[in-house]
């Protein structure tokens, strides 16, 4: 079979000529077209959810919303195990599906089990589904440098201006963010002042609910006018919380600020986030969605923090704290400088050992054209350019620079005889 294909090229020598080269040109299309990473992904399969209950006590979490959803959400296709871990006021669940599953196709799978898992869980228990994202998802993290600015007011612009500019990029999953004080009203009643008044703290609740609230109206028209009639009602200042009305009592009313002190305060924190023991610092974590291109997705938020950083107050500037972008750059320029500097000295052995420069061509030319075509199965089996991958691809330039030297040892050899054998005929033809 292979001395028919070998005599069928030598035969078809313009057909194989020009398969070889669309192979080529097929190839340098699929290495433009490669996701490059700096390490491969081998993170499980998995849906992540997440349900938060705050104030509770790990135990209470497990028995009443851990244990629920782990019964429920197990014997869905396709799934291998299914994990949760309960802590202070939260619980993760980690539903592990087989390696070949559609990541979309497993969430939709798993929010159609929570739609009905959801009502057997607690009042204010809310599941959710976390990004779709992989173990090595985080691809960028960044701070604000703002030293005129206090904690609470970074961590405002983070979530209200940066957060929502960074996630428009395309192959962003999340954008999370980190350190400084998320800012929030806090009433503390008086509870010596609530006997007084005869008050309890659902009265309080129920006053500030009502009153942090706005309602619709009816469209009035006046002299052929329409007017569109509507309440007001949202909280915007301290004042106004201070200003609600509890009770009336005996025709005087008893707001807020009679029984409470209201102030603004920063969310309880389980950490902090210093950089480089310079104090602390605000900033996010860039997750890249399942399947996409790093250094692609990489650029794309570099470019989008140009912009953004325009709209952001005097002072203030971005601090890219890790960048798995330049360790991607690192990885390729290594792994190519290595292909290069191997083409170089095996083209310089083999012109030395065969000293002829036509075989020396016929091998070397061999290794841009099957690195190419390797690329080719690479975007087959979804498999991107990294330090593994293009590894495997330098080891193997040795086992295609041997094969070329055998056939072209193999094929000189067999010239060889057949020429000696021709002489020996042409002299016995003379004499």
């Amino acid at each position: 079979m292979v001395h028919r294909i070998i005599e069928w090229s030598l035969r078809n020598r313009f057909i194989v000529l020009t398969l070889v080269a669309g192979l080529f040109v097929w190839g340098i299309i699929s290495v433009k077209r490669n996701p490059i990473d700096a390490i491969p992904d081998l993170s499980e399969n998995q849906v992540i959810v997440f349900t938060e209950w705050m104030g509770r006590a790990p135990q209470l979490i497990e028995d009443q919303i851990t244990y629920p959803l782990v019964t429920n959400l197990q014997g869905m296709p396709r799934i291998k195990y299914v994990r949760g871990t309960s802590m202070f006021g939260m619980s993760f669940i980690y539903v592990i599906f087989e390696d070949d599953v559609d990541v979309y196709w497993a969430r939709a799978r798993v929010l159609e089990r929570l739609s009905t898992v959801s009502q057997s869980l607690p009042q204010g228990a809310t599941p959710q589904l976390g990004p779709d994202g992989t173990g090595v998802g985080h691809i960028l993290w960044y701070t604000l440098d703002a030293p005129k600015l206090d904690l609470g007011e970074q961590r405002a612009i983070q979530d209200w201006y940066v957060k929502f500019a960074l996630q428009n990029v395309p192959g962003v999953s999340e954008i999370a963010s980190f350190g400084g004080f998320q800012k929030q009203y806090s009433i503390t009643l008086s509870p010596n002042k609530l006997l007084y008044y005869k008050l309890s703290v659902g009265d309080v609740i129920n006053a500030v609910r009502t009153n942090n609230n706005e309602s619709g109206g009816r469209k009035f028209e006046l002299s052929d006018i329409g007017y569109i009639i509507k309440t007001s009602g949202y909280l915007q200042s301290l004042e106004q919380i201070e200003n609600i009305p509890v009770q009336n009592q005996a025709g005087v009313a008893v707001r807020v600020a009679d029984i409470a002190t209201v102030q603004m305060i920063g969310e309880t924190r389980l950490g902090i986030f210093d950089q480089n023991g310079e104090g602390e610092r605000v900033g996010g974590i860039v997750v890249m969605r399942y399947g996409e291109n790093a250094a692609s997705v990489i650029e794309g938020i570099k470019k989008k923090m140009l912009e953004v950083a325009k709209g952001l107050p005097e002072g203030v500037k971005f601090d890219i704290v890790y960048d798995r972008g330049e360790l991607i750059q690192e990885s390729v320029d290594s792994i190519k400088n290595t292909l290069i500097e191997e083409m170089i000295v095996v083209s310089l052995i083999v012109i030395i050992f065969l000293f002829h420069w036509r075989s020396a061509l016929s091998i070397v030319i061999q290794i841009p054209i099957t690195i190419a075509i390797a690329f080719i199965l690479l975007n087959a089996f979804g498999i991107s350019s990294n330090i593994m991958s293009l590894t495997g691809i330098a080891l193997a330039i040795g086992v295609i620079v041997d094969n070329g030297i055998i056939m072209s040892e193999n094929a000189y050899k067999h010239l060889a005889e057949r020429y000696a054998l021709w002489e020996k005929e042409k002299k016995y033809k003379i004499k």
